[in-house]
């Protein structure tokens, strides 16, 4: 199922057996590593609540299925409804090839067109649906936290049947905690340098509890595979009643991970995850769960809580083995939540909703694969916190579970609205879809909602934490670029300045680092009016993250000038999917460079300057593809060799700076025979190849954020102390794109807004 278009696609990309059935294997390790340790804690869970009769009545429950992925419906809702929050979209984005399907959906419905306008027309609504997202967001980076500590907790908690309980308890949470420290402290080798064990380590568990299951289910009771009948839940709510209500948000804990299979994660195909579910997954799971089923059938003493764990269904002689596997297993599950919360963390931050933190891809050949060290020790604290606050399963369980309904319970509401802005269905299949899930939901909802004094408390407290930072970061974010749009030097004041800018220009490229999308930023106006020099070659550059995951490469830049040519004044716009990896500095600049120097020899010619409007600007903006997506356009090339001018012939002809004057470094551009290049064309590219020669100075603004006079005492409370705090401690604006510390020239200015 097409998430964007709601239609079943068939590929046209054919895979081999052999490739799909190498995928499903792979998948084991990264997409299923949390879900398959589920074992381990939710019979002791589960019974938390429940008298364990000789009737076996309560052994008898249901499974469920659950979905993740809040953060990309929000961000396709905000494509095909104008509800983003920040105003930098532009009309260009909406042409990108990813930004929509290009399969062509039924035609919206009246209701669809009404609510797409209410949504568009109402900024409490939108600003309703962005907190929803965040919700969703801070729930998944709260499971994070619960289910490292959970799994690694449940897995070393086998040592309590091979001593005594008052011995156990001294060796559980130091154990817990030295192997939490070490699965943190490998982060930054990334998933890569190990995943190859993944999946064995997987696949032997699975295969483990298995046969566990199938040895209990004959030893014990072989009658249990009735468990699976429908008859036994209606059964097991009746005698149970509220306890069996209670003990939802147990049996909740079944399902954890299984959002992950809808998770972009590992890029694996729908195949090759619906392979490895259906006939090793799902089977394994089924066979472990009616395997403890079967042995607590035979066993209704519960004195001692760990008789209803995990391990006690393992026989005596295999529980140490078990252990060891247990351990590495929950490692393993761990690892897949925790780099899934590194992801989220880096959408959030993409689009602005999260400070700027040090983003580091560990692996060249799986995208995906990152590292935030800030992320990851505050994690370890708050994992090891929750570990040593409460050394037990079941409030670990009731703080997971509560963490994980949330989460489903946002998704199904923003599925809602996909259904009906994006698919364009039927207003009922939105409301049938919300009443069948939502009342499920809100059931486990309810049951985890009821334990919050028993550790449920936890993922709400994460989440007010980070949605208090989040809320503040973008609420900051938001009236920055409120001021800096408001504030923009006009177009009719630059062209006052003449062709030198009323200034000395010298050599050199100097890219002045902006967020808006048109107009001249107020950085400009307050740098020339301090500094009477500026660079030859002038570019206003925005690196700004549009809704979508991946822009392609050649779509990527668009490139338009400012004012006259001779004024060598250029706009660059540089989209970035929320998980595209941002180049190099030195590729970067190569492609932007070849970009400009690609719109010169083809670009329209100059813009009426008398009546020019931002409009009108976004509308004559150029997409230029880059050298490594088009081998037809111009292409650098650093040589020492002999100078060459632009010439006449059959093959791409080369330009190369003057001889005379000593360059960093030359640079050539290969530029080809057709079209054929003017004069002026021919000198616009000769001096930007100059200028590319001198080098690039990046020109920052450094703003100093205050609340202005008359604010409220709230506002002042967030902006002076909450946002500064974040904006001082946060990264730098243009970390993410490894701007060269030497070419970096900072100017500071003061924002009251």
């Amino acid at each position: 199922m097409d998430l964007e278009t709601g239609f079943h696609q068939n590929r046209v990309k054919k895979e081999s057996w052999r490739t799909i059935l190498t995928l499903a294997y792979q998948s084991l390790g990264v997409v299923y590593g949390d879900l398959s340790t589920s074992p381990l804690y939710v019979y002791k869970s589960t019974f938390a609540d429940i008298e364990h009769s000789e009737t076996n009545e309560e052994i008898f429950g249901a499974d469920d299925n659950g979905e993740g992925g809040t953060f990309a419906l929000y961000s396709l809702l905000c494509r095909f409804a104008k509800v983003n929050s920040l105003p930098n979209c532009q009309l260009a984005d909406e042409n990108l090839s990813t930004y929509k399907s290009d399969i062509i959906s039924p035609a919206p419905s009246a209701f669809g067109s009404r609510l797409k306008s209410t949504l568009e027309k109402y900024r409490v609504l939108q600003r309703f649906l962005f907190v929803l997202a965040l919700i969703g967001a801070c729930m998944v980076i709260g499971d994070g936290v619960l289910t490292p500590a959970l799994s690694v907790f449940s897995a070393v908690s086998g040592v309590e049947l091979a001593m005594s309980r008052e011995h156990h308890k001294y060796v559980e949470v130091p154990v817990a905690c030295l192997i939490l420290i070490a699965l943190f402290a490998l982060q930054h080798y990334g998933t890569h340098r190990v995943g190859f064990l993944f999946a064995p380590v997987v696949l032997t568990w699975l295969l483990c509890i298995a046969a566990i299951g199938l040895y209990n289910i004959f030893h014990w009771n072989p009658h249990v595979y009735r468990a699976l009948s429908p008859y036994y839940m209606y059964k097991f709510l009746k005698k149970t009643q509220r306890g069996g209500w209670m003990s939802l948000g147990g049996i909740l804990l079944c399902v954890t991970g299984s959002e992950a299979m809808f998770a972009d994660l590992g890029h694996f195909s729908q195949l090759s995850i619906k392979i490895a579910f259906t006939s090793i997954v799902y089977p394994s799971l089924i066979l472990a769960y009616m395997g403890q089923a079967a042995y607590l059938s035979q066993h209704h003493d519960i004195e001692n809580n760990y008789h209803i764990g995990f391990y006690v269904s393992v026989p005596g002689k295999l529980r140490w083995p078990v252990l060891v596997i247990a351990i590495l297993a929950a490692v393993v599950g761990s690892q897949a939540i925790i780099t899934g919360t590194f992801s989220i963390i880096k959408q959030c931050s993409a689009l602005g909703c999260f400070p700027r933190v040090k983003v580091v891809h560990t692996s060249s050949k799986i995208h995906g694969q990152i590292y935030i060290p800030e992320i990851n020790w505050i994690l370890m604290i708050l994992c090891l916190a929750v570990t040593i606050g409460f050394r037990d399963t079941n409030r670990m369980g009731n703080a997971s579970g509560l963490a994980v309904i949330t989460v489903m319970l946002v998704t199904t509401c923003l599925m809602s609205l996909v259904i009906i802005l994006c698919w364009h269905r039927n207003v009922l299949l939105a409301v049938f879809f919300v009443f069948f899930f939502g009342t499920i939901e809100a059931l486990y909802f309810s049951a985890s909602l009821i334990k919050f004094l028993e550790g449920a408390w936890v993922p709400i407290a994460l989440s007010v934490i980070f949605m208090i930072v989040m809320c503040v970061w973008h609420y900051g974010t938001l009236k920055k670029y409120e001021f800096d749009l408001e504030n923009k030097v006009s177009i009719d004041w630059l062209l006052s300045l003449g062709p030198s800018l009323g200034i000395v220009r010298v050599r050199g490229i100097g890219l002045v680092n902006t967020e808006l999308v048109s107009g001249i930023p107020a950085i400009f106006s307050h740098f020339v009016t301090n500094l009477p020099a500026f660079h030859q070659v002038l570019v206003f550059l925005c690196v700004k993250s549009v809704p979508i995951p991946h822009v392609k490469q050649e779509e990527r830049f668009l490139v338009e000038h400012i004012g006259p040519r001779e004024y060598r004044i250029y706009r660059c716009i540089v989209r970035y999917g929320y998980r595209d990896v941002h180049e190099d500095d030195v590729q970067f600049e190569d492609d932007l460079v070849c970009s400009i120097a690609e719109y010169i020899r083809t670009g329209r010619a100059d813009l009426n300057n008398e009546d020019e409007d931002s409009t009108k600007q976004h509308e004559e903006m150029m997409v230029l593809r880059t050298p490594s997506t088009h081998l037809g356009g111009i292409r650098p090339c650093d040589d020492g060799g002999p100078s060459q001018d632009i010439v006449g012939t059959s093959e791409p002809t080369e330009t190369q700076s003057p001889p005379g004057i000593k360059p960093r470094k030359r640079v050539r551009f290969v530029v080809p025979e057709s079209p054929k290049v003017d004069s002026s064309t021919h000198e616009e590219l000769q001096e930007l190849m100059q200028a590319r020669e001198a080098g690039i100075a990046y020109i920052l603004g450094h703003s100093y954020v205050r609340a202005k006079q008359g604010s409220s005492l709230l506002k002042k409370i967030v902006i002076n102390l909450g946002y500064d705090f974040l904006r001082r401690n946060c990264r730098a604006p243009t970390y993410g794109l490894n701007v060269p510390h030497a070419s970096t020239l900072e100017v500071g200015m003061v924002y009251n807004i």
